[in-house]
């Protein structure tokens, strides 16, 4: 029986500089990409010619063009998908923790109870980001069968990810630890008379994790 698989390498950007204890969830903040050991590493561990997404955040960009310029390979087309974004925090971006604790409206005590359904004031929440992350996998699948997709995106996206294949519920999904500069590796199975499903290949790979 013939099979199509679709490989989707979720790669985390590399570290945030300037959030200073805040939530920053999609605050357009840069990030730290002066390891160049490690973007070496990320460059070997993946594919060498597949579709590159990046989401709307500068840090994505970023992380990308380092990778790109540890392989030492001329920098290919990157396509900017938004719905790979992180979760939108509304209101509370830009604020602390101790800024939330202290507010009287309930609000935030609300979230922490149920925190994949709820949504801060004038965001979304993680259950909404997993239903966009979902549309953005079948879209790109559909666009790329059989290819190699590295995304480069963000801790949340990359939880729904897995929820997606998983078929997780949200609040389980958030369990994952993603670290930045991690690889998830998911792949799309696709076979005639078959339906659909999904491997798990690895989770939060980095060169560091095991000895953190």
């Amino acid at each position: 029986m013939t099979q199509t698989v679709t490989r989707w390498w979720l790669v985390r950007h590399a570290p945030v500089v300037g959030a200073h204890g805040r939530i920053y969830g999609q605050d357009d903040l840069d990030c730290d990409c002066s390891d160049a050991a490690l973007f070496a590493e990320l460059a070997i561990l993946l594919p060498t010619e597949p579709v590159w997404l990046v989401t709307p955040l500068r840090r994505t960009h970023a992380t990308a063009d380092a990778i790109h310029l540890a392989s030492g390979g001329m920098k290919p087309e990157i396509a900017i998908e938004p719905d790979l974004a992180e979760q939108h925090f509304g209101d509370w971006q830009g604020l602390t923790y101790a800024d939330l604790e202290a507010r009287r409206d309930g609000v935030y005590h609300r979230f922490w109870h149920a925190p994949a359904d709820h949504a801060p004031p004038n965001g979304e929440s993680f259950r909404d980001v997993i239903a966009r992350v979902s549309r953005a996998i079948d879209r790109h699948t559909r666009q790329h069968p059989g290819r190699d997709i590295v995304a480069v995106t963000h801790g949340g996206a990359i939880r729904a990810a897995l929820a997606v294949a998983l078929e997780l519920d949200p609040e389980r999904a958030l369990g994952f630890s993603i670290d930045t500069c991690s690889i998830t590796r998911i792949d799309r199975i696709d076979g005639a008379g078959e339906g659909a499903s999904w491997r798990i290949v690895a989770v939060n790979r980095h060169p560091q994790n095991l000895a953190r």
